[in-house]
């Protein structure tokens, strides 16, 4: 469609600073991409058309345009924060149509760097759940229409995923960024509180939630999050030499098994890293016994604030209303009720939820189950699980200097063939790189429809918890089939569900 639609933002920006291409023309090709397959994907809600050309002539105007890092690049915000002259609907009915009076502070950054606004991306109503289905559409992963993208920034990971735009804008409390991003192949950033505006929603959900990028690279996450922090030295991190990494395949919660392919998985990926000068060891951090309970406690208590205001209208979808019932319970305002309806990307008409029972709910929601701890997280791909699609890692940053709990690590030079790792075997011989994880037999996404499987049968996907000092880069699980970009085109990939990680310090 346009040597323009696929670029990286980092190659856009630099063309249109250099003057090799207009603002405008890149933001026109984007437009036709949207219009070309958007129908089919759901990604936006609301397409700017009109307005980002008219936005995209005034960075070509602008007087500093060769200085803008983002100039010209078509950027889509997800509909729960505010963009001046639309409406924010936060993918439900029952909230105001009226257009917003001013940008929220990332919406500004991004602007004033130059990006140009698109569209507002689908999610699931006020942003609860961990698929993008609502009364505006569903939104469907781009590379296997029949799954879902994830959530709840579903829309802005199929929009970057299937090259409308090459960065997004999301928001992330309990997984919102890396959930999608590991079901649609991508780079996703939570930057960590404090780094990026939050003013998300109620409280921005206790400070869990946090605005951050998806991208097709690490230089443009890197880039976004530059801007959106409002600091340039995030786009030029320092590359980490002879790290000192703990590998741990450890379930995070009893029930919870490992599928034999992922793990071996990571420790190839580790035998990788011993390849490249890293200390790779081998110790398992520990898992509190709150950590389940304050998850669930914080995703239906915050979304019931959220919802609160809108209770009494009539297009408030009845899942939402029954979410928000029993998020009341913690605050003493309700009888137990717990939701009742799960689903992944409905196939069925916008909006025709069908109620299910708690478990089907849990169930759904097992799958993913992110770190809540106060560090930044990044989710990359990983590569190509067979037929179920892509294999997401997500890797932590420090939160604090106290030393890691657990058992004492061993000081020493980096293993090396021959060399044991922290006084173990060693994780050698390198490994020229990750190796496809096959699908395990069976498996099978939760969705909407039918009775779900039984607790046992679901591999739910959970984030290796992170101890002071320490970054986990933990497998996600993929509940739909995906994409990323590299230098050829795109490539598809599909993540297994499961549990493995890596523990950097």
């Amino acid at each position: 469609m346009s040597e323009w639609v696929g670029r990286t933002a980092t190659e856009i920006a630099a063309a249109v600073q250099t003057g090799q291409v207009t603002a405008r023309e890149v933001v026109q090709r984007h437009l036709d991409r949207i219009r070309a397959i958007d129908s089919e994907l759901g990604a936006f809600v609301r397409v700017r058309g009109e307005r980002a050309l008219a936005e995209a002539d005034e960075v070509d105007a602008r007087a500093d345009r060769a200085g803008l890092p983002l100039a010209g690049v078509p950027v889509a915000i997800k509909d729960n924060i505010p963009v001046a002259g639309e409406p924010m609907r936060n993918g439900s009915l029952a909230t105001p149509a009226a257009p917003q009076r001013a940008d929220h502070p990332v919406v500004a950054r991004l602007r004033a760097a130059g990006a140009v606004v698109v569209g507002l991306t689908n999610l699931p109503e006020l942003a609860i759940y961990p698929f993008t289905d609502n009364a505006f559409g569903v939104a469907r992963n781009p590379w296997d229409t029949r799954r879902t993208p994830g959530g709840s920034s579903g829309g802005a990971a199929v929009a970057v995923a299937a090259g409308m735009v090459p960065i997004a804008h999301g928001n992330d409390g309990a997984g919102s960024i890396r959930i999608p991003s590991a079901n649609c192949g991508l780079f996703g950033i939570k930057p960590g509180p404090g780094v990026v505006p939050a003013e998300i929603g109620s409280d921005s959900w206790g400070g869990m939630s946090e605005n951050g990028p998806l991208a097709t690279t690490v230089s443009d996450a890197a880039l976004a999050l530059s801007v959106m922090a409002d600091d340039p030295a995030l786009a030029a991190p320092p590359v980490p030499e002879g790290l000192r990494i703990a590998l741990s395949v450890k379930p995070p919660a009893p029930g919870v098994t490992i599928q034999r392919e992922l793990r071996a998985a990571i420790r190839t990926a580790g035998r990788e890293l011993v390849g490249l000068g890293h200390d790779v060891r081998r110790d398992d951090p520990d898992y509190p016994l709150w950590a389940g309970p304050a998850v669930i406690s914080r995703w239906l208590a915050y979304p019931a604030a959220d919802a609160e205001p809108y209770l009494a209208h009539p297009d408030l979808e009845t899942r939402t209303r029954r979410h928000a019932r029993a998020g009341r319970v913690g605050r003493g305002r309700a009888p137990v009720r717990a939701p009742r309806r799960a689903g992944d990307a409905d196939p069925g008409p916008p909006g025709a939820g069908r109620p299910r029972g708690r478990r089907a709910l849990l169930a759904a929601q097992r799958r993913h189950v992110p770190d809540l701890r106060a560090a930044d997280r990044r989710l990359e791909p990983g590569g190509l699980s067979g037929r179920l699609g892509p294999d997401g890692r997500q890797l932590r940053g420090p939160a604090d200097r106290r030393p890691a709990r657990g058992r004492p690590r061993q000081r020493g030079p980096a293993p090396g063939p021959g060399r044991p790792a922290g006084g173990r075997p060693p994780l050698v011989p390198p490994c020229p790189g990750l190796q496809p994880v096959p699908p395990r037999r069976g498996h099978r996404t939760v969705t909407g429809r039918g009775r779900p499987r039984p607790w046992k049968r679901h591999r739910g996907a959970r984030h290796l918890r992170r101890a002071p000092r320490w970054v986990v880069f933990g497998q996600m699980s993929g509940g739909g089939a995906g994409a990323v970009t590299n230098g050829e085109g795109h490539v598809p990939l599909r993540v297994d569900l499961g549990v493995q990680g890596l523990v950097l310090q």
